[in-house]
């Protein structure tokens, strides 16, 4: 556990330290679309706009984020790891975290849950749509409030979380 512990702390400061003293307004507006806003958005435009699976993917989104929201808390207050930015010396995060602890990215997971409702319903948007979650977890590391195994955790939390949603409703 030592050398992952190692090997991921010397990871996240390689590509945080791509980030200092630099604008990051850019990575910022990045992991902003993350949020969720945008996810209820694109469910609804989805669900009024397109016939054939729009409802249907509006209720898996929905269906799977009320089943991953519960599993990221109780996983956070489980392993109550402490995001980069508060643990590390002479390390300031380029946003303020929404809560304390850092495994996993609640921001990764919910943008992989979305990729793979995406990529099955419109399998056309499959590359575009993993490659935008991929640069929300990015995006977290960059800002120096996740690690990158935080990122990997919620990264798989999503994918499974969808995958077991589509299984129970398609």
């Amino acid at each position: 556990m030592k050398n992952v512990t190692k090997y991921d702390t010397a990871i996240f400061h390689w590509l945080y330290d791509l980030t200092k003293h630099r604008d990051c307004r850019a990575i910022v507006w990045l992991s902003r679309t993350g949020d969720g806003y945008l996810y209820f958005v694109i469910g609804l435009m989805l669900m009024f706009f397109e016939p054939e699976h729009g409802e249907i993917f509006l209720y898996t989104a929905l269906m799977a984020y009320g089943l991953e929201l519960p599993i990221y808390v109780v996983l956070k207050k489980a392993f109550k790891r402490p995001r980069p930015c508060d643990f590390l010396a002479n390390l300031t995060a380029h946003v303020t975290p929404s809560d304390k602890f850092s495994l996993p990215s609640g921001h990764t997971a919910a943008a992989w849950l979305m990729a793979t409702i995406i990529a099955f319903y419109y399998p056309p948007f499959a590359l575009l749509a993993y490659t935008w979650a991929s640069l929300i977890g990015l995006s977290r590391i960059l800002l120096g409030v996740h690690y990158p195994t935080d990122v990997l955790a919620g990264a798989l939390l999503g994918l499974t979380i969808a995958q077991l949603s589509l299984t129970i409703l398609v």
